[in-house]
């Protein structure tokens, strides 16, 4: 069977997933500017993904910070997930969509998306991890791992639930939620290959060093961020 552009494209996506250690989630705007300049910083700095998040945002103003961080995330060889809003993903040429539990089901997910770009899921617990890997999505995030106020209404589960995905999860995770540069190298010695942060980064004074000394801290070459 003839392999299409759609089908080469997904396995591209999977491809580079896999080999991603550092994803960065962050807003449109920061401290009331286009976050361009922050994202460009962190991917020279090492941030093989990133994921718009912006729940305050319109869908213009989405789709406009998508095309724009979509131009920042191709000149580094990394990826561009949405969050929570699989019907602006293909308007953003994002390369996938990120859904938390109580957002839309993967399967809406992947209807909406189709089947070449990737979707992520939030998990919280042992339950959640075992029940992803049936869902259709490609990865998942772990945690809160630590108390974070990017997520005050989530109770941190601790590395325990990273040792637990490391040894169970079917599907690459990132550990999420209050990891910064201090605290990385202990979330990957509870088996986290990948990690996803927001402060740490976007609240940086240099946020390409601070993407830097996390991947120095989880003991990993820059994957995405060193092209170009």
């Amino acid at each position: 069977m003839a392999v299409t552009a759609g089908t080469a494209r997904g396995e591209n996506r999977r491809v580079r997933l896999e080999a991603a250690r550092l994803y960065l989630v962050i807003e449109s705007r920061v401290s009331g500017q286009e976050a361009d300049p922050v994202v460009e910083a962190a991917l020279a700095g090492g941030v093989d993904v990133v994921q718009l998040r912006d729940k305050g945002a319109s869908d213009a103003e989405l789709v406009a910070a998508g095309a724009r961080l979509r131009a920042l995330c191709d000149a580094r060889g990394a990826l561009l997930i949405v969050n929570d809003r699989p019907d602006l993903a293909p308007a953003c040429e994002a390369d996938g969509v990120h859904v938390g539990q109580d957002d839309a089901a993967v399967a809406e997910a992947r209807r909406a998306v189709g089947p070449d770009r990737l979707i992520g899921l939030s998990t919280h617990s042992p339950e959640q991890i075992a029940a992803a890997a049936g869902t259709g999505a490609d990865y998942i995030g772990v945690g809160p791992v630590y108390e974070t106020a990017t997520k005050p209404g989530l109770a941190p589960v601790g590395l325990e639930l990273v040792r637990h995905a490391a040894a169970h999860a079917k599907l690459p995770f990132f550990a999420i939620g209050g990891i910064d540069a201090e605290r990385v190298a202990e979330v990957a010695a509870a088996g986290a290959e990948r990690v996803a942060v927001v402060r740490a980064i976007r609240d940086a004074a240099d946020p390409r060093v601070a993407a830097e000394r996390i991947r120095v801290a989880q003991g990993r070459e820059v994957v995405g961020g060193a092209a170009g």
